[in-house]
């Protein structure tokens, strides 16, 4: 198990960063903070996809006309990497239709703390 983690260090960065994310997400009663945590886990997530997704000593997957076997343990995959490239346009959109709504939030409410906003919602 420890060989696991020191061939692939990048597991302990994405673990720390997913936990860093989820505790931001759960503890933090400021949603501008929410919001930062919420990007924080989804780039873990991401780099996660992106560093699993390599092969040492691959290469890229461009094929000749001239082929005839192809053995495909001697090319990278490009789908993880083009998939989290979607991703990450969502995660963008996703960030900036949040930061809409938060300032929405802000100018009906006056804050972004959730205990005043829930105040302020109960009058």
């Amino acid at each position: 198990m420890l060989e696991t983690f020191t061939a692939r260090y990048y597991y302990l960065l994405v673990i720390f960063l997913m936990m860093l994310g989820l505790w931001g997400m759960i503890s933090k009663r400021n949603l501008m903070k929410k919001l930062i945590a919420m990007t924080i886990f989804q780039s873990a997530i991401i780099f996660f996809y992106i560093a699993s997704g390599v092969k040492r000593g691959a290469a890229i997957p461009i094929i000749e006309h001239d082929h005839t076997k192809i053995n495909p343990d001697l090319y990278h995959n490009p789908l993880p990497h083009v998939l989290m490239l979607t991703a990450i346009v969502v995660g963008v959109a996703t960030l900036g239709v949040a930061l809409a709504l938060l300032e929405r939030i802000y100018d009906r409410c006056g804050s972004i703390e959730e205990d005043e906003i829930i105040r302020k919602l109960e009058e």
